[in-house]
């Protein structure tokens, strides 16, 4: 009878030994698994942390890199907002699921908006290069454009010049004469009572056709100037003229007498001619006078 009822007993005190180590090895396994879980959820959460972290970051180099202060202070919302979230996700407990999934999904949605900043400041510089590239050479060209309007106006002065030269008067076959007072050549000062001045106005057709007033200064051995027929230009400054004649000049050769009254006593030496015209000196010579 004794035994009927131990045997039973025993088997009872089995199982309830063998159900509380089951149990207990249910809740260590159950322990060890919630602290594996926990240690993931602590890396997560480290991981976010770094994130958030790195694209704070972003935020500060990229607003080194472009000079648009509208973009510099939407870039400069965004790296508070992202720092707001870090400081946010460091307060947070890594078992507070359900706001570490919160922050979570901002953080996805501070990786898309930093990737659509990336692609924009990335174009922005592509087109800043582009137009640095293009003003290079829109200013290549305008220097070079400079370079040959500078050279075809030094060409068209010089052209000017050409042609304003060959365009001068030119005298021809001067002759200088004394002549007494029965209208004879003389080369006696004491005789001399008139002195006459022949020459040629060249032929040049690229002259300017019209009158033209033509000056003459006689200047004595002592190097005075003699006679006074008014006063003309020449190099910035005016001279006094001897003799003075309106010629009318058409390009072709035109023979031109001048004649200068011997009104003071002359000295024997030499005597020079030069004539003037149109503010240039277009012929000079000498004569001896004894």
């Amino acid at each position: 009878m004794k035994t009927k009822i131990l045997l039973p007993l025993i088997l009872l005190l089995l199982l309830l030994v063998g159900g509380l180590v089951y149990l207990y090895m249910s809740l260590d396994r159950q322990k060890q698994e919630n602290k594996a879980m926990q240690e993931l959820a602590e890396l997560d959460k480290q991981e976010m942390e770094n994130q958030y972290q790195q694209f704070a970051q972003q935020y500060s180099e990229m607003k080194t890199q472009i000079n648009n202060d509208s973009i510099v202070a939407q870039l400069t919302a965004e790296q508070e907002k992202t720092q707001r979230l870090l400081r946010e996700l460091k307060e947070t407990k890594s078992s507070d699921a359900r706001e570490i999934t919160r922050l979570k999904k901002e953080l996805a949605t501070v990786r898309a908006v930093l990737r659509s900043y990336v692609m924009e400041i990335d174009s922005l510089n592509r087109l800043n290069q582009n137009l640095a590239a293009e003003n290079t050479r829109v200013k290549g060209q305008y220097e070079e454009a400079t370079r040959q309007i500078e050279s075809l106006s030094t060409d068209k002065a010089s052209l000017s010049e050409k042609v304003a030269i060959a365009a001068q008067l030119d005298a021809i076959g001067i002759n200088i004469q004394a002549k007494d007072k029965h209208g004879r050549t003389t080369d006696r000062v004491a005789k001399a009572k008139v002195l006459q001045v022949n020459f040629s106005l060249a032929k040049n057709v690229t002259a300017q056709s019209g009158m033209k007033n033509i000056y003459v200064r006689i200047s004595s051995p002592a190097g005075g100037v003699l006679g006074n027929a008014g006063s003309f230009n020449y190099e910035n400054r005016s001279l006094q003229a001897s003799m003075k004649k309106s010629v009318e000049y058409g390009g072709q050769e035109t023979p031109v007498s001048m004649y200068w009254d011997v009104i003071q006593a002359l000295v024997s030496g030499t005597y020079g001619v030069s004539i003037f015209a149109d503010g240039n000196m277009i012929g000079s010579k000498s004569v001896t006078l004894k």
